[in-house]
C-alpha cells in the first residue's frame, strides 16, 4: 500500500505541472490523480469539478493478438495494478491492430482506439494527417522525459513536438538457424560478414527438393520492400534526400541497383529463396521457427521468441547477426524499426491524460519490474523464454537500465543478445516522407525480380522512382 500511494503522489505531481503548463496553452487544465494525495494546501489545487479521480473515464488501448499469450498475460497485469491507482478508469481492450490503410478510416469513423500502438516510420505521417495527439506538454511535464531511449523518442518529435512514446525497437538484423548449418556442414559465417557470405551459406543450406530455403526474403506486402531497403542502405543507398526545399527519390542509385542484383542472385544464382517465395512477416518468421528457411531478416526479437517458444529450438540452435556489410569493412545497417503509442487526437483531455498514464504507467517502475520478473518465471515453469527487444524505451546507461540487466541475468529463460552483435549491429532511420508508399512500390518490383528471370532492374527502379517522385514527393513540403 505504501508503494501505491508514492505512485499516486507521483502521478499527482505530475499532473499538477501538466495542470499548469494546460492553463497557459489555450486554459486546459489536467486534473488531479487522486483525491486522497492532493495537498493540504488547496489553493494550489485543480478544482474538484476537474479531478480526475471523481469521473467516470473509457480508454480503449492496444491489445497484442491472440497468438501472443505472454505478451497478454502481461498486459492483463498492467490493467489490474492501473485499476488499482486508477478504479475510475474503464479499460478497454482493442483488437484493432495498426494498418497504415486503415487508419484514415477508423480516425474517420471515430474508431480508433484511445491508445493504439504504431512503428517507427509512422511518426511524422499520423503526426501530419492529424492522427496522432500532439503530448508534448504531457511528454515534457513526465518526470523521465530525460531517460527516455532518444534513438526512438526523437523518431516521433516532429517540428519539435511530440506525438508518440518509445516502447520498443530495434536495428533490422538477421537470425540464422546455426543448427541447420552445422547439421549441414557448412561453415559458420562470421558476424562481421559481407553479402557474399550471406549468398554463398544461403545457396549452401538451400534445398529446394526437401523444401528448404536457404534464406527466406519477405516477397508481399510492404515487409518485402522494407526487407530490401537494409541492402539499399548498406550498398550506400538511401530512399531519398531534401535538396534546395524539394525531395527527391534516390533509391534509383548505384546503391539501389546493387540491391536489386543482389536479390535477382538469391533467386536465379543461388536458388536460395523458397520456392513460394509470396512471403509476408509472419509466414518468413513462421518458417523459420518451422526450420523451413536457414535465415530470416526481421527485427531479432520476432523470430528470436517463435524459434525458441514455437520451434522447439534451443538458444544455441540460432545466433543473431547484423545484416551483413556489402563488402568487407563497411556498415551494417539496418533499417531501424520498432513499436510506438500513439494517444488518439479525437479522445478528449481527460482521456489523452488517462492514456499518457497508462502508456507509461509502468516505464521506470519497480512495480513494472516486479511483473516482469513474474511473467519470466511464469514462463520458466512453462519451459518457455522471454526475449526482450534489442532496444529499449529507456537510455541503456539510465540507472533503471542496471536494474533490467540484473533481472535479466537472473535467469537462465531469458535470450541475451552476443556481445560481437551488438558491437557490430547499426540502425539507420527511415524517411520520414510516404515510407510505407514507398516500401509498398518496392514490394512490386522485388516481385518482377523474383518472378521473372532477366527482368530489366533498372527500368523497374527509374520507374518506380518516377512513380514516387511525381505522386508523393512533389507535392510534399520538407
Amino acid at each position: 500500500m505504501r508503494k501505491i500511494s508514492m505512485m499516486i503522489a507521483v502521478v499527482l505531481a505530475f499532473t499538477l505541472i501538466l495542470a499548469a503548463c494546460g492553463k497557459s496553452n489555450g486554459g486546459n487544465t489536467t486534473p488531479s490523480p487522486s483525491p486522497s494525495s492532493t495537498p493540504s494546501d488547496t489553493s494550489s489545487a485543480p478544482p474538484a469539478e476537474d479531478d480526475i479521480t471523481q469521473k467516470k473515464v473509457s480508454i480503449s488501448i492496444y491489445y497484442p493478438t491472440p497468438d501472443r499469450v505472454e505478451d497478454r498475460a502481461l498486459e492483463d497485469d498492467k490493467i489490474r495494478r492501473f485499476n488499482e491507482v486508477f478504479p475510475n478508469v474503464e479499460v478497454i481492450k482493442s483488437d484493432w491492430q495498426y494498418n497504415p490503410n486503415e487508419i484514415g478510416i477508423k480516425m474517420g469513423a471515430n474508431e480508433a482506439p484511445t491508445l493504439f500502438n504504431t512503428y517507427a516510420s509512422e511518426g511524422k505521417f499520423l503526426a501530419e494527417k492529424g492522427w496522432a495527439a500532439d503530448i508534448t506538454d504531457l511528454f515534457n511535464a513526465y518526470q523521465y522525459k530525460d531517460q527516455m531511449n532518444p534513438i526512438l523518442q526523437d523518431l516521433f518529435t516532429v517540428n519539435g513536438k511530440v506525438y508518440g512514446i518509445a516502447q520498443r525497437g530495434y536495428p533490422t538484423g538477421v537470425t540464422v538457424n546455426k543448427k541447420m548449418l552445422e547439421d549441414k556442414g557448412i561453415a559458420i559465417p562470421s558476424f562481421d560478414w559481407t553479402w557474399d557470405d550471406m549468398l554463398n551459406t544461403a545457396k549452401a543450406a538451400s534445398d529446394p527438393n526437401a523444401g528448404i530455403s536457404g534464406i527466406a526474403p519477405m516477397g508481399k506486402g510492404n515487409e518485402s520492400g522494407w526487407n530490401w531497403t537494409n541492402f539499399l542502405f548498406t550498398a550506400g543507398g538511401d530512399i531519398l534526400k531534401v535538396e534546395d526545399g524539394k525531395i527527391k527519390s534516390t533509391f534509383n542509385s548505384d546503391a539501389g541497383m546493387k540491391a536489386l542484383e543482389y536479390y535477382d542472385k538469391l533467386k536465379w544464382e543461388a536458388n536460395a529463396i523458397p520456392q513460394d517465395w509470396a512471403l509476408g512477416w509472419g509466414d518468413a518468421v513462421g518458417a523459420f521457427a518451422q526450420g523451413r528457411t536457414a535465415m530470416v531478416i526481421a527485427g531479432p526479437d520476432g523470430p528470436v521468441d517463435q524459434a525458441l517458444n514455437q520451434g522447439g529450438m534451443t538458444p544455441d540452435d540460432i545466433l543473431v547477426y547484423p545484416i551483413p556489410a556489402y563488402e568487407k569493412g563497411g556498415k551494417h545497417y539496418g533499417v531501424l524499426g520498432g513499436d510506438f503509442l500513439v494517444i488518439n487526437p479525437n479522445a478528449t483531455k481527460d482521456e489523452q491524460a488517462i492514456a499518457f498514464y497508462y502508456a507509461t504507467f509502468d516505464y521506470f517502475s519497480d512495480k513494472g519490474l516486479e511483473s516482469l520478473e513474474r511473467n519470466i518465471q511464469e514462463r520458466q515453469g512453462q519451459n518457455k523464454f522471454y526475449v526482450p527487444a534489442v532496444f529499449q524505451y529507456f537510455k541503456p546507461d539510465a540507472e533503471y537500465g542496471a536494474k533490467v540487466t540484473a533481472l535479466f541475468n537472473k535467469y537462465d529463460n531469458v535470450y541475451q543478445y552476443g556481445e560481437e552483435t551488438m558491437k557490430l549491429i547499426d540502425g539507420k532511420a527511415e524517411s520520414p516522407y510516404n515510407t510505407q508508399d514507398f516500401y509498398g512500390a518496392m514490394t512490386n518490383v522485388i516481385q518482377e525480380v523474383f518472378s521473372k528471370k532477366g527482368v530489366d532492374m533498372k527500368v523497374q527502379l527509374e520507374n518506380t522512382a518516377k512513380f514516387m517522385q511525381e505522386k508523393f514527393y512533389d507535392t510534399i513540403q520538407p
